[in-house]
């Protein structure tokens, strides 16, 4: 996975899902869930390279920044739940949709 489309494109195959622009910024999309408006995705280009936000279980956070030099504390994000995977392609295509999966997961259920 490269490009935003890509990225998108598998966001979308999630239940539920529809692709916003909340900033009225082509560059920021974000993708939410239909039932409750969250966000579990936020695509955008930065440093030649899309990048993809993604919210993660603490537990599995540090285990994917130390895993992958392109899985770094999200940015303007909370760093605490979320982190930035560039898509520079040194993160394996499974992994990345294992990671916007989980983030689907972890917002699905909130209120």
């Amino acid at each position: 996975m490269r490009t935003r489309r890509e990225a998108v494109q598998y966001s979308l195959a999630f239940s539920d899902v529809y692709e916003d622009y909340p900033f009225h910024d082509s560059n920021w999309t974000c993708m939410r869930i239909r039932a409750n408006r969250r966000i579990f995705a936020w695509i955008f280009e930065r440093e030649g390279h899309v990048w993809i936000n993604v919210k993660c279980d603490p537990e599995w956070r540090d285990f994917w920044r130390e895993t992958y030099e392109s899985v770094i504390p999200a940015y303007h994000m909370n760093k605490k739940y979320w982190n930035s995977v560039i898509l520079d392609g040194s993160v394996p295509e499974q992994e990345i949709r294992r990671m916007i999966a989980e983030s689907y997961d972890l917002c699905k259920n909130k209120k």
